[in-house]
């Protein structure tokens, strides 16, 4: 038992720093997990090349992901790939290749585990927070470094608790939530600090509903996303043949917040971040009526199979709009497969959706689904930068996978209360 109640954040760090820790100290710790995707990871492989340190201390537990442009669109990406297929055979290191799926959906169903440090060169390496794991976003060179020492150093940071009381109603989402909140806070406003989320509703939530949550924590600036293990956790865990690793973590009575905020998610209502920042949030009935030329459902924050189930059941004997292109792309092969054997990819084509391999797909931009000059999309995904989606003179609305489904068929966007 620490000294002084501990808040999740500081729980955690301390199991791997080997001493109680607590806000404000800065320390080094064991690393568990260490991740670095095609967009990233070449250059950290090319750090580790100028200082002599192509190795990995712990190569079941390093994983490179090819996923960002998967498969690969242009030569140059192509050679990308080709320095992360080298360094895995090198080091031992796990390679998921093109069509396995977004890393932070393939880090929570294989490698993440309660307690874990994980550091990713990526910013949404937050979404395993869900599992009771301090996962953070570093630069290429820092996630190098922990590749090949297995150690790194944080500031342990202060934490907010969000208090999520009530039920949502029907038509409203962990996605709304999220979105809400970060409108509430601002994109800076939780900037080094620990989101943790707890709560009568978080209790409730389905694993899925929590990776929402914590993948989108960086967008208010936030360190890291947590959630504290229970039950829910657990049968996840024994699911994915995981069930050893369970350990319960839960923060001290009486820890030291640096801010408390209380939502009542009976009071939200389906909500929309507009161009070009993801605290640019709206009620859907604010700017319903809005044309959208594309409607994206995917990515590592709304990819998984209940979001592809919501979208799947309000598309069933319907069809897009004709002037509305729909994009649909799982999370990892395993939510494909899962898709196509309940029928929903199959509802999506009829819907006149295209449907593209697992991975990050038109959200980075990179390939698949740019925009053209003017045009605005609906997607799922957690980022509505200018030029997000390979174009800065296209439009990115943020919205849960129901309103995107109702949106396709409307080809403007619409409330899915309408239909739900």
């Amino acid at each position: 038992m620490a000294q002084k109640p501990q808040t999740l954040a500081e729980k955690i760090i301390s199991g791997r720093a080997g001493k109680e820790v607590y806000a404000g100290d800065i320390t080094l710790v064991d690393v568990d997990v260490t991740a670095v995707q095609d967009g990233t990871g070449p250059l950290a492989v090319q750090q580790l090349e100028k200082m002599n340190l192509v190795q990995a201390a712990n190569p079941d537990r390093t994983v490179l992901f090819i996923d960002h442009a998967a498969p690969s669109p242009q030569k140059d990406l192509s050679n990308a790939h080709v320095i992360l297929r080298t360094f895995s055979k090198k080091t031992g290191a796990h390679l998921s290749e093109a069509g396995e799926g977004v890393c932070h959906q393939r880090l929570v169903e294989t490698y993440v585990n309660p307690g874990d440090i994980l550091i990713g060169a990526d910013s949404h390496t937050c979404t395993s927070g869900a599992l009771g794991a301090f996962s953070t976003g570093m630069g290429s060179t820092d996630v190098a470094v922990g590749i090949a020492l297995g150690k790194t150093w944080f500031r342990v940071p202060e934490t907010f608790l969000v208090n999520v009381t009530g039920e949502f109603k029907k038509g409203v989402y962990a996605k709304d939530l999220i979105l809400h909140l970060i409108g509430l806070i601002g994109a800076d406003g939780a900037t080094y600090k620990a989101l943790e989320f707890r709560g009568e509703t978080v209790e409730k939530m389905t694993m899925s509903q929590r990776f929402t949550l914590a993948n989108m924590a960086v967008e208010a600036g936030a360190k890291a996303g947590l959630f504290e293990t229970d039950a829910t956790t657990k049968a996840y865990l024994e699911e994915r043949g995981r069930g050893d690793k369970f350990k319960e973590i839960k923060a001290d009575a009486n820890a030291v917040y640096e801010r408390v905020i209380d939502i009542d998610v009976s009071e939200l209502e389906p909500t929309i971040s507009k161009p070009h920042t993801v605290d640019n949030t709206v009620t859907v009935a604010e700017i319903a009526g809005t044309k959208i030329d594309q409607v994206f459902i995917g990515t590592c924050t709304n990819g998984r199979l209940d979001d592809l189930e919501i979208a799947a059941k309000i598309l069933e004997g319907k069809h897009r709009h004709p002037d509305t292109r729909l994009i649909v792309v799982p999370a990892s092969k395993e939510i494909f497969l899962q898709a196509v054997q309940k029928g929903y990819i199959e509802t999506f084509i009829k819907a006149g959706a295209i449907i593209m391999a697992p991975g990050c797909g038109p959200c980075v931009g990179v390939h698949e689904g740019a925009l053209a000059d003017g045009e605005a999309c609906l997607a799922t995904q957690n980022r509505n930068f200018q030029g997000r989606m390979g174009n800065t003179e296209g439009f990115i609305y943020l919205g849960s996978p129901a309103t995107a489904a109702v949106t396709a068929i409307a080809g403007v966007i619409a409330d899915p209360r309408e239909v739900i």
